[in-house]
């Protein structure tokens, strides 16, 4: 998860860097921006966090324990991940 400093922070250099562009032309002001881009960031971050605690619940619920951190946990995390969002779309 990525604190609100940390967002704020990235949303600023992607309008300083969309602002710098020589091709694009802003027709927007930077605070409703910034705001667009904190609410993306925002609403990504809580789909990564919901398919993180869907595919933590399934690899508790395996009969047989698979250690967290292992590279078979790791692997099967990734997988299921992948199964989880490609479900959602994202």
């Amino acid at each position: 998860m990525l604190s609100n400093e940390k967002i704020a922070h990235l949303s600023h250099v992607i309008v300083q860097e969309v602002m710098r562009h020589p091709a694009v032309m802003v027709r927007s002001d930077r605070e409703r921006m910034l705001k667009t881009i904190k609410r993306v960031f925002v609403a990504a971050l809580a789909v990564e966090e919901e398919i993180d605690r869907t595919v933590r619940s399934k690899l508790a619920s395996y009969s047989r324990r698979i250690v967290e951190g292992s590279t078979e946990w790791e692997i099967l995390y990734r997988k299921t991940f992948e199964e989880e969002s490609r479900k959602r779309k994202v």
